[in-house]
């Protein structure tokens, strides 16, 4: 009975040892600096579907300042985002994609190692689901033996524009509520079509939406940002164009959107860049500045020969 308790007090030993060791390896908060936060307000998730296949480099943001990225390459293909982080130090030999408790409680199980580049910097590959999400890992510490919890985040932002099939960002505009005439230039496609300019665009508690007009009513629906919008079918049916009110997602910068024409043997979807150009924006109603000058001159004119031909007919009354 006695060896059977000893052998129970040593098993249960052992596993509060374990314990404690596993324990030991993940770096309390009192071990780390404050965390920074990664992102900013009105980031919108990018997934691989949303990114023309290709390598970029990309811009990484790190929630440590002891976790300095150098350098980020992206890679996209068949639908899959994986990204290789260069480091400026070596003092983290592995990666963990999740918390530091949970790399510690694996037990080597989904760790990352790290390859030295042709400097001997060290860098890790691994997958991401998207972008502008702050992604949490664990980086372990040669010299502390332990694992510290990081958040990094790689900026869609910073991709080339002919990248990306979306907007990466959601942007409040600077125009006050209300309806304004908006500048819009269209590119991408096979550059045949053409979208009324100026757009029509309403701000409403800082958002703005477009009405736009196409050259033809072959188009009949568009998509921005995976969202669909159905063509005005009151307006063609009075035989105009197609015409959708879309969002804006931003200003001054071309913004990504997909029509579907029906014009080919079978429906196809087209993308193409809208730019909207905030600096030319009139209050709706209102007239250009030239046409308003030309207004007032021609009223003025009015007025001159009203008053001559007053003061002729009173001249002849009196004779």
């Amino acid at each position: 009975m006695k060896k059977f308790f000893f052998l129970a007090l040593v098993l249960n030993f052992s596993l509060l040892t374990s314990h404690f060791s596993l324990f030991a390896q993940v770096a309390s908060s009192d071990e780390m600096l404050t965390p920074q936060k990664v992102g900013r307000e009105g980031m919108i998730p990018v997934l691989a579907s949303d990114i023309a296949e290709g390598e970029y480099e990309i811009e990484a943001e790190s929630s440590s300042s002891m976790f300095r990225i150098t350098k980020s390459l992206l890679s996209v293909k068949d639908g899959a985002m994986s990204v290789s982080v260069t480091m400026s130090g070596k003092s983290y030999t592995k990666l963990f994609l999740g918390t530091a408790q949970a790399a510690s409680d694996a037990s080597g199980v989904g760790e990352i190692a790290y390859t030295a580049d042709e400097n001997g910097a060290f860098v890790f590959s691994f997958p991401i689901p998207a972008l502008n999400e702050p992604i949490k890992c664990a980086a372990f510490s040669k010299n502390k033996e332990k694992w510290y919890d990081r958040d990094i985040l790689f900026d869609a932002v910073s991709l080339p524009e002919n990248a990306l099939f979306v907007s990466p960002e959601k942007k409040s505009s600077s125009l006050k509520d209300g309806s304004y005439l908006v500048n819009v230039a269209l590119s991408g496609g096979s550059g045949k079509a053409k979208v009324t300019s100026p757009a029509k665009v309403t701000v409403k508690d800082g958002l703005a939406t477009a009405e736009i007009e196409w050259s033809s009513p072959n188009y009949d629906y568009m998509k921005v940002n995976s969202e669909r919008f159905d063509v005005d079918t009151k307006i063609l049916a009075d035989g105009g164009n197609s015409t959708f009110t879309i969002p804006i997602y931003a200003f001054n910068k071309k913004m990504p959107v997909f029509a579907d024409t029906l014009a080919m043997s079978q429906a196809h979807e087209i993308l193409y860049y809208l730019e909207f150009d905030e600096s030319s924006a009139k209050k709706a109603g209102s007239l250009p500045k030239t046409d308003l000058i030309l207004v007032i001159w021609a009223a003025l004119v009015i007025l001159s020969v009203v008053i001559v031909r007053f003061k002729m007919n009173g001249k002849r009354k009196s004779v």
